[in-house]
């Protein structure tokens, strides 16, 4: 596929938008609709026979299609399609991640507001019975109108959806190590208060410039957001209020139980920080203590106590032919 291609008689590709290692977004023209402009994502041929991929594009179209709210992508049908690829409005803008590095902190008034956008975007998702499970920074547009679209649905499913197996590392049914919530670690079932901690998330990063758990090793920085709490907001970026600090740390609560109950609970507050009863919980966080369970971290535990396992096996040997040259 290159730039000047007509695909399927409708989309005239123009130009790439957008590549990774799995896709490429391309800009184009629909011919059919006065050559409106929209973006047509291609996966690679070597992805189009995977089934694990095959999959996920196809639930992102079916969710995509199945939603319609102005905060949510909104995808375009296709019949006929002569390879797997997606259709959809053409934005122009970039992505929170793209802000976020460019600028670091975000004022008050802004992060809360993108926040609050959020919310209505997941709070109509969790109305139709569909979890995100990958919120993110680069899965948020800003778009010039100052409003933004969720993207991307390739990993995102019913509440009552199977649970995601960590086995095999980081699947594409898992989510972003760095925005997961404790009970995507521990392989526990996601509910709309996943969506809700991923949320908090970037809220944290858009007030201090920083995510919550940070580490070069994945595996350690998944387990500190299970056994422990965060930095406090304010002592990163003390401009922040106690009121926007509270909302934070009541997203990011390791207990699902904690956690705000709905989108449009947290959105309420957003919107009026205000009035946010500040509850001290600031001056009650624990700090991460490394911890290993093979339920709550089962990939790290079961490396960990297999190379205990071979050394052991390789000091036993060692000592029986000592012990036999004797």
């Amino acid at each position: 596929m290159r730039p000047g291609h007509l695909l399927d008689g409708r989309f005239r590709l123009t130009e790439a938008i957008s590549r990774s290692g799995m896709a490429v977004i391309y800009k184009a023209e629909d011919t059919q609709k006065g050559n409106q402009l929209v973006a047509v994502k291609i996966p690679h041929l070597r992805y189009e026979l995977d089934p694990n991929y095959f999959s996920r594009f196809k639930r992102e179209e079916e969710i995509g299609r199945a939603l319609n709210h102005p905060f949510l992508l909104k995808f375009i049908p296709v019949e006929n399609k002569s390879r797997p690829y997606l259709v959809t409005e053409y934005l122009s803008g970039c992505t929170l991640s793209h802000l976020i590095h460019a600028q670091g902190t975000f004022s008050e008034k802004d992060a809360l507001q993108i926040g609050s956008f959020l919310c209505d975007a997941i709070r109509h998702m969790h109305e139709h019975g569909v979890v995100h499970r990958d919120l993110k920074p680069a899965n948020v547009m800003v778009v010039r109108d100052h409003t933004i679209r969720l993207v991307d649905f390739g990993i995102a499913s019913s509440a009552a959806a199977r649970r995601i197996t960590m086995a095999g590392g980081f699947t594409a049914g898992m989510g972003t190590p760095d925005y997961m919530a404790p009970e995507q670690v521990r392989n526990k079932q996601c509910d709309a208060r996943t969506d809700i901690y991923s949320l908090g998330v970037i809220l944290y990063e858009m007030l201090t410039g920083v995510l919550p758990f940070q580490d070069e090793n994945p595996w350690i920085a998944m387990n500190n957001r299970v056994h422990g709490d965060p930095v406090a907001p304010r002592k990163l970026n003390p401009a922040i209020s106690a009121q926007a600090e509270e909302i934070v740390l009541h997203c990011l609560q390791r207990d699902p139980g904690n956690r705000y109950t709905s989108a449009a609970e947290l959105k309420m507050e957003l919107d009026a920080p205000g009035k946010v009863f500040v509850s001290g919980y600031c001056n009650r966080l624990e700090p991460a203590r490394f911890r290993i369970g093979l339920r709550e971290t089962p990939v790290l535990a079961g490396t960990i106590l297999g190379v205990g396992f071979i050394a052991l096996q390789v000091v036993a040997f060692l000592l029986i032919r000592h012990i036999g040259h004797r």
